[in-house]
């Protein structure tokens, strides 16, 4: 069986790797429209040896579509997913609009598959730094379940999207040959500086993505005892984000069983040269579909803790590559039907 697929978000940063890997993991589809800003409708891109018309979203977009891929931003999820599930279509969102309502499952393939079974339209594809983090967690939690989790991120551009990525590259170049530079996607200089993530702060004193680190961390795992605090911070890489996790467990948890799950936990690599201080970096992840991990070490300061580094591409199994996985893991478990209206 073939479906008929819709990216909502299609020149994007999400939505241009959600094209390549729908061409590159041969997806069923039969057909293929691509939706964008009204700037860039008419435009055409390429798959499968042939042209895309960009078109803009309007009533009856979804009437004869089975899945829409949203990446369009948290706005216009809002406005349109419902729409989309109202004319038929599966709406998978890698946006923040739906990821803490009840109803709506928050999914990794690898680690919840059996929370599709009773979606209501829309799945949600969690934040990139918490999927990023949870590919290496899960396994351990599933061992002994994690009390509490310290996380300090170092996030790349591409979080920000294309336009941000392209910013960090022009703001570089410009420093390099000490040219004024006028930024207008970051609200910091970003080229060899990093600063507090930019999403909005709270009166809590965190800012939202580290609270969504805590919200998501625990719908995923089904566990609303976990305690997560982090720290976010953006960082000079232009993608793939990098996590240093401080993981207390509720029972002793030592290093070399930590090593023993983690070698054959689907979608991570263990990537570590002890003898030259070689761990996981953005570059090697940069363009991979797996999570790396490396240098877990037990906590000198804190019983039954764990420290552990982690990297992971941002646009991949943070966000495209997941939307994809999900789609796929729908085929395979028949759940393309929808219950009831989002």
């Amino acid at each position: 069986m073939t479906y008929q697929i819709a990216i909502i978000g299609a020149t994007g940063a999400v939505g241009k790797e959600i094209l390549r890997l729908l061409e590159e993991r041969n997806f069923p589809m039969s057909s293929l429209r691509c939706f964008a800003s009204p700037r860039s409708v008419g435009k055409k891109i390429p798959f499968r040896e042939r042209e895309i018309t960009l078109e803009i979203l309007g009533s009856g977009s979804f009437k004869e579509i089975n899945i829409a891929f949203f990446c369009a931003g948290r706005k216009i999820s809002a406005e349109f997913a419902p729409i989309a599930v109202q004319e038929g279509a599966l709406v998978i969102d890698s946006s923040s609009c739906f990821r803490g309502y009840p109803q709506v499952p928050l999914i990794i393939p690898e680690i919840n598959p059996e929370a599709l079974d009773h979606h209501q339209g829309i799945i949600a594809s969690p934040n990139c730094v918490t999927t990023i983090m949870l590919m290496a967690l899960a396994p351990l939690h599933r061992r002994c379940p994690i009390k509490r989790i310290v996380a300090a991120t170092y996030q790349a551009a591409s979080g920000a999207g294309q336009a941000a990525m392209e910013e960090l590259e022009m703001e570089t170049l410009a420093h390099l040959e000490n040219r004024p530079f006028e930024r207008t996607v970051m609200p910091h200089p970003y080229a060899f500086n990093l600063f507090t993530h930019n999403s909005p702060l709270t009166d809590s004193g965190y800012v939202e993505e580290e609270i969504k680190m805590l919200d998501e961390t625990r719908k995923i795992l089904n566990d609303p005892n976990i305690q997560v605090t982090a720290t976010c911070v953006r960082v000079p890489v232009l993608r793939a984000h990098s996590e240093a996790l401080n993981v207390e467990f509720s029972a002793p948890f030592s290093k070399e069983e930590a090593y023993e799950i983690l070698k054959t936990a689907p979608g991570l690599t263990l990537l570590e040269d002890r003898s030259k201080n070689r761990f996981p970096m953005p570059i090697d992840a940069s363009g991979k579909d797996p999570v790396y991990c490396g240098r877990i070490r037990e906590d000198k300061t804190q019983p039954n803790t764990l420290e552990l580094w982690v990297v992971g591409d941002q646009l991949l199994k943070g966000a495209a590559l997941n939307a994809i996985q999900i789609a796929e893991l729908c085929i395979h478990k028949n759940k393309m039907e929808i219950h009831a209206n989002a």
